[in-house]
């Protein structure tokens, strides 16, 4: 699904050099912000137990400029994994586009519910899922007693991936 004119989402492999380059830019980013490499509860997401990951491109330039995926948690449960945007597009609709991507294809592969974490360095990120109509809800998987982690839900239907794409 194609939310935003200027951007060409397209689905990729896990392994895609592309998609292998943002999300190393992302877990850099994240270290400087959490000082230190080891901020992420729980076993990294891979090609095993990612039902989707997209990469969106810049339709003028080409350019590459932010991911997303989703990593299964059970039958109907996913949860959004490496959500990243290139800092030079922050705030042009990038990230929000991607998220209606994911929730398109979660709603197509019958996942009735996304969860999302976001660390106590990550505020914009908090703001993110709040403002695209998660809720808050306790802390689960890796990150239940981990005092830095705030995690959140959302349930998708046709109407609610109708709703963030036209957002």
């Amino acid at each position: 699904m194609q939310t935003n004119p200027r951007l060409n989402i397209r689905q990729v492999a896990w392994s895609n050099p592309v998609g292998a380059d943002l999300r190393r830019a992302q877990q850099a980013e994240l270290d400087a912000r959490f000082g230190t490499p080891d901020h992420e509860p729980g076993s990294p997401p891979s090609d095993a137990d990612c039902a989707v990951f997209l990469v969106a491109y810049d339709k003028g330039s080409g350019q590459p400029v932010g991911c997303g995926g989703l990593r299964l948690l059970d039958d109907r449960t996913a949860e959004i994994k490496r959500l990243y945007v290139i800092p030079y597009t922050r705030g042009s609709g990038v990230a929000s586009s991607i998220l209606a991507a994911l929730e398109a294809e979660a709603f197509k592969q019958g996942i009735t519910r996304i969860k999302a974490e976001a660390g106590s360095a990550q505020p914009d990120g908090r703001n993110f899922y709040e403002n695209s109509g998660f809720e808050p809800v306790p802390n689960f998987g890796p990150y239940v007693g981990v005092d830095h982690s705030y995690c959140y839900a959302k349930s998708i239907h046709a109407r609610s991936a109708a709703h963030t794409a036209m957002a």
